[in-house]
């Protein structure tokens, strides 16, 4: 089993001058730590307007930074928004490749749909049509990243002509696909389409091991790729803090993972929110609080060990900590991954290796069946010339595109041009 870390970027408030900038500057050095002490992951979310619980609005920003202050961590979008009014499939096929490229190949692309009102009202997204746009848009920038050029789409929700969509990825065909999974019907639908799972529903270890069974089930008889490629991988979300001593890991870690279920609910279930007024952390102060028993990866080494059994056994890929919730401080945060790093995870690591040796050879052949069921990717007869505008112009009335006048603009830059080019040589 493999381990990550999870990013909303959280901010309770009241708001002081200065609290973003530390908490995204404490992110990038709670990264580089776990980097060095070999965690295998790290997530951060895309998330709009949720205040207090997620200002994470643009990770492929903060994940580009990880990626020049890291050396061998995984760097997870958990997820991109693929609704084309949140990210037109064209960008988010550009925005992987580079992050694809600056990192020397370590993305791995998690896709979701998004599910908040607050999120989708403001870009203007029908929750009904939400699903299909997600399908659409994954399915048409995994093709993107494959061919030169990308032969264009006349679809529902985005169109776009033939363009060579650029650059490519260092991960051929593409980086691996995940889905976030809030529910046992999304994990299904994973399975289906052939992606990783972003499991972000806290499930109970009794009873990970029949979604993980029934996961693998469905990939191996319904799995019909939507990208260029398969990813049969799953991932779990759990608390953490760890400390030698258990009180003092519950006192550090708990609060902030119940503050995390409780923005949860705020945002996606129960919740009315005022923009700029609604003060979460006075509403989760003011709620009941479930008992102290329900804190996943939270407690002594010891404690955290057993957790991590019970999902190794039922075949998690990777178990990912939210570490940064709440009010958790900073320096907690860095005592418990490196606790956690000597004490409970050499152990499995020296398992992980054989484990996915077992995996890889059970899985080969489920997965050449389900990417022989892609279909081919459409081919163009003639690629279609596009000419600039000037010129385009003089074609429209008659005359040669070659005597097409340049507009001031574009001479002045063309001089430019050449005036730098004479002073170089």
């Amino acid at each position: 089993m493999q381990f990550g870390i999870f990013y909303e970027h959280q901010i309770p408030r009241p708001w002081n001058d200065g609290d973003e900038l530390k908490l995204f500057q404490d992110a990038l050095d709670q990264v580089e730590l776990a980097d060095r002490l070999g965690y295998d992951y790290v997530w951060e979310v895309e998330h709009h307007f949720l205040e207090e619980y997620s200002h994470s609005s643009a990770p492929e920003v903060f994940l580009a930074a990880c990626s020049q202050r890291t050396k061998q961590i995984r760097l997870g979008h958990g997820i991109v928004l693929m609704p084309p009014a949140y990210n037109h499939p064209a960008r988010v096929a550009e925005r992987i490749a580079t992050l694809d490229l600056v990192s020397n190949g370590r993305v791995e692309w998690g896709t979701g749909e998004s599910a908040s009102h607050i999120e989708l009202g403001g870009f203007s997204v029908e929750p009904e049509q939400k699903r299909e746009m997600w399908a659409e848009c994954t399915r048409e920038a995994a093709k993107m990243m494959v061919q030169t050029p990308y032969a264009g789409f006349d679809g529902k929700y985005f169109s776009m002509p033939p363009r060579n969509v650029l650059p490519k990825p260092v991960q051929k065909p593409h980086p691996p696909i995940w889905v976030a999974c809030p529910s046992r019907d999304t994990m299904r639908y994973a399975a289906r389409n052939g992606m990783g799972a972003l499991t972000f529903a806290f499930v109970h270890p009794d009873d990970a091991k029949f979604w993980v069974e029934e996961y693998y089930e469905i990939a191996e008889k319904e799995c019909q790729p939507i990208g260029q490629a398969v990813n049969l991988s799953v991932a779990m979300v759990s608390g953490f803090s760890c400390h030698e001593d258990e009180e003092m890991a519950v006192e550090r870690g708990l609060e902030g993972l119940r503050f995390f279920t409780h923005g949860l609910s705020h945002y996606y279930v129960v919740g009315s929110h005022v923009p700029g007024h609604t003060d979460v952390w006075k509403s989760y102060q003011d709620a009941p609080k479930p008992p102290p028993e329900a804190r996943g990866g939270i407690g002594t080494p010891d404690q955290l060990r057993e957790h991590l059994l019970k999902y190794e056994a039922m075949g998690v890929d990777q178990v990912v900590f939210i570490q940064q919730a709440g009010r958790n401080r900073h320096e907690d945060i860095c005592e418990s991954l490196e606790l956690l790093a000597s004490r409970v995870m050499p152990e499995f690591k020296e398992r992980d290796a054989l484990y996915r040796a077992q995996k890889l050879e059970r899985l080969a052949p489920i997965i050449e069946a389900a990417e022989s069921r892609l279909p081919p990717l459409t081919e163009l007869d003639e690629i279609p010339t596009v000419t600039a505008y000037p010129a385009l112009r003089k074609e429209r009335e008659g005359e040669p595109p070659e005597d097409a006048e340049m507009s001031e603009d574009g001479k002045a830059f063309l001089l430019a041009i050449e005036g730098g080019q004479r002073v170089k040589r």
